[in-house]
């Protein structure tokens, strides 16, 4: 087997003992083939191409979630070759973090979702970003 022949889709894994992430959208371990690139995308909020910005946070996850897949496919990567998001939400509570696994389901669709990092901040860049989100993309061997 070739270099080029290296599926660059990573493998995760959620270990006995720890508990099932998979409510929340994330699986704990991402592990990446050897053969492969990694493309890292910056932080994607929840803006319009026309820099509109809403106010509610579904709204703006899903948005931002639009946005990450179009970098993802720019960088020449699917969503199933995602191995790690970091997540970064306004006034984190319960609720929003329901939000986020119910876009993330409908961002990633049923298959085991990436590893991920939640960082709960006082703000972001923009005085209304509620959310953000960047990513670990995994790529075939050039």
């Amino acid at each position: 087997m070739s270099e080029s022949d290296v599926s660059p889709n990573p493998t995760f894994i959620n270990p006995l003992g720890l508990y099932d992430p998979a409510p929340n959208g994330y699986s704990h371990v991402a592990l990446v083939p050897g053969g492969t690139r990694l493309a890292f995308i910056a932080g994607q909020g929840g803006e319009t191409e026309d820099g509109r910005l809403s106010e509610d946070f579904r709204a703006q996850v899903r948005q931002a979630m639009a946005n990450l897949l179009i970098a993802i496919e720019a960088a020449g990567g699917q969503p199933s070759q995602v191995a790690k998001l970091t997540v970064l939400i306004v006034d984190h509570d319960n609720q929003r973090l329901g939000i986020l696994g119910e876009e993330l389901a409908r961002a990633f669709g049923a298959q085991m979702k990436p590893a991920c990092t939640l960082v709960p901040v006082p703000r972001l860049a923009l005085d209304q970003m509620l959310f953000e989100v960047d990513a670990v993309v995994v790529l075939p061997a050039t």
